[in-house]
């Protein structure tokens, strides 16, 4: 342990907040295996510089997003994690992550970014909408859901999205009807698109853009969401 501790002392982040560096992802597999207090505190300093360079990044990221977006903050979260209620009581997480939110209550949905060794992503759309927003889309979809199915369908979509993934319940919502033909879109709880991420890609000099396209690449889900939800069923605004 102690001579695998003493060669993370050599990483040196890059200066370039646009890329994320191999040694970022050498010094969370390392925290990986040795998930302790001990561990952590030896090599905090080091550990802290990486933070410091992926939390630029996201605000590279941030920057290029309000070129097509109205991004309202940035958050990154902490390394630290809540082990007072979990079986698992290793005290740090292994990947860093940010989430950013979107501006206002007319910009629907959110961002979220993962990096960590062999399971870095992308996520976006809506994890736990409130229950009288999770109703109106519910009931937006049984009543029609053309446009939806078109813009999840949509080709270019696709092919950077995949498909529309997300809790469900078992059978059908109550009040719903099981043999309802959006069933399998109004039974879900969660409305959510993920693009996966090889090491590779991640260290790519391209990476921050491609994070981007694909974030703006979601634009027409979010505008369709943000209608729905901002409307009634009758098409009028609930804003003031």
């Amino acid at each position: 342990m102690a001579n695998f501790s003493l060669k993370i002392t050599h990483h040196r982040c890059t200066v370039n907040n646009t890329l994320i560096s191999k040694e970022t992802f050498s010094i969370l597999k390392e925290l990986a295996q040795n998930n302790n207090k001990e561990w952590f505190e030896k090599n905090k300093p080091i550990f802290k510089q990486h933070e410091a360079h992926v939390k630029s990044f996201f605000a590279s990221l941030q920057e290029r997003m309000n070129l097509h977006d109205d991004i309202e903050k940035m958050k990154m979260f902490r390394i630290y994690r809540d082990v007072r209620f979990s079986k698992d009581k290793t005290p740090y997480k292994t990947h860093f992550a940010g989430s950013f939110s979107r501006l206002g209550s007319r910009l629907r949905g959110g961002y979220y970014l993962q990096l960590k060794p062999g399971g870095s992503f992308a996520a976006t759309g809506f994890w736990g909408p409130e229950k009288e927003d999770l109703f109106r889309i519910r009931k937006e979809l049984e009543m029609d859901a053309t446009d939806f199915r078109k813009v999840i369908n949509e080709k270019s979509f696709k092919q950077i999205w995949g498909d529309l993934i997300g809790e469900e319940v078992k059978s059908a919502p109550k009040g719903f009807d099981k043999e309802h033909p959006n069933i399998d879109l109004i039974k879900k709880k969660q409305f959510i698109f993920v693009r996966h991420f090889s090491d590779s890609e991640v260290h790519s000099k391209d990476f921050i853009g491609e994070v981007d396209k694909s974030f703006k690449a979601i634009r027409p889900y979010f505008d369709l969401m943000s209608d729905i939800l901002t409307t009634n069923l009758n098409g009028e605004s609930l804003l003031d």
